[in-house]
């Protein structure tokens, strides 16, 4: 990997800024775009800072630009797209005109974005990610890493490749890079985890250690999590391991509550349990939530699939109601979604 390897971050939020500021570290030609002039003349005076699991990292000096001011700049051999989900759909096939021939684009969003920017852009151009890394944004240019986590690439008709090794070359100098084999699995396997704890605890109000301790909440988050599953297996992707197996102890199309059953629900609470949820995060800072592209996209595969998702569509419908001040998150929405979706959804 030539030291010329020009790479651009599309995003200066905590993903785009940690990731940046540890490139430039490492000494990574690294661009950043912003989506105004005003944000990038922000950052090109504060500098980029890093503290937290990982280690310190300081920029002072950065390289960054409002994204359009890059069309007229040299060509890039990767940009990693570390938007919101929406921003991602909107920006990306501008950034495509900013690659070079054998450019890649890398989105690292949750839920469907990579596969919904392969669909629109082709393969050739996109290279599949996610990020397990978790960021926080104190104020623009200050970042705290909370945890030792790491990007996950790899080409989204599964294998490996050549292009997938050379861009974790290039990224594993400032971060850790997994590169997947079974991409789509690894992207699934998240997803399932942020239909069923995150966006549970978003409605709720709650971690997800907090709501499981009622019964209401264990249903909610096992309905949830049995729907994206099955939603997943029946369109032939088979979840990737994380913390734990996707697929629960004596899971038969449904989850079978039993002791082995809530040691797992224990595994993945001891993984996940006490962080608060970016969706609520997102509510109480009054941003538009990636909800679409998390229950909302099981909810729109599921029935072509012929698999029932009543409580990711119910998740999915309360989500776009908090996000439009007509309800507000409380233990008692999953009240609210048990009630509705009852006679829809199969009992353990």
């Amino acid at each position: 990997m030539s030291d010329d390897y020009r790479f651009l971050v599309v995003g200066a939020g905590a993903l785009g800024g940690i990731i940046g500021a540890r490139a430039i570290n490492a000494g990574v030609p690294v661009w950043l775009a912003t989506r105004t002039a005003e944000s990038a003349a922000v950052l090109r005076s504060s500098g980029l800072q890093v503290s937290g699991i990982g280690g310190t990292a300081y920029a002072a000096e950065i390289q960054v630009a409002a994204v359009r001011e890059y069309e007229r700049a040299e060509k890039f051999r990767l940009i990693l797209l570390a938007t919101k989900a929406h921003d991602a759909l909107e920006i990306a096939p501008f950034l495509v005109t900013l690659l070079a021939p054998d450019g890649v684009l890398l989105p690292i969003q949750n839920g469907s974005v990579s596969q919904l920017l392969a669909d629109r852009l082709g393969e050739s151009v996109v290279l599949g990610g996610l990020s397990n890394l978790g960021a926080t944004i104190i104020e623009p240019g200050i970042y705290e890493q909370r945890n030792a986590g790491h990007l996950i690439i790899g080409e989204l008709s599964g294998g490996l490749s050549d292009r997938a090794a050379k861009v974790a070359g290039v990224l594993g100098k400032a971060i850790e890079v997994r590169v997947a084999d079974n991409l789509r699995g690894a992207i699934w396997a998240k997803l399932i985890l942020n239909c069923s704890v995150t966006t549970v605890g978003a409605v709720a109000g709650q971690t997800m250690r907090q709501y499981m301790m009622s019964a209401t909440g264990r249903e909610v988050f096992r309905r949830a999590y049995d729907e994206a599953l099955s939603t997943a297996l029946t369109i032939g992707i088979q979840p990737q391991r994380m913390i734990v197996d996707p697929v629960p102890p004596g899971w038969r199309g449904t989850t079978v509550v039993s002791e082995e059953y809530n040691r797992w629900v224990d595994r993945v609470m001891a993984g996940y349990g006490d962080i608060k949820p970016s969706m609520l995060q997102d509510f109480e800072r009054g941003r538009r939530t990636e909800i679409d592209f998390i229950n909302g996209y099981v909810a729109e595969l599921g029935p072509k699939a012929g698999v029932p998702v009543a409580m990711n569509a119910a998740i999915t419908d309360l989500v776009h109601s908090i996000e439009q001040g007509k309800s507000k998150p409380d233990p008692g929405r999953l009240d609210e979604l048990l009630k509705r979706t009852r006679s829809e959804c199969p009992a353990p």
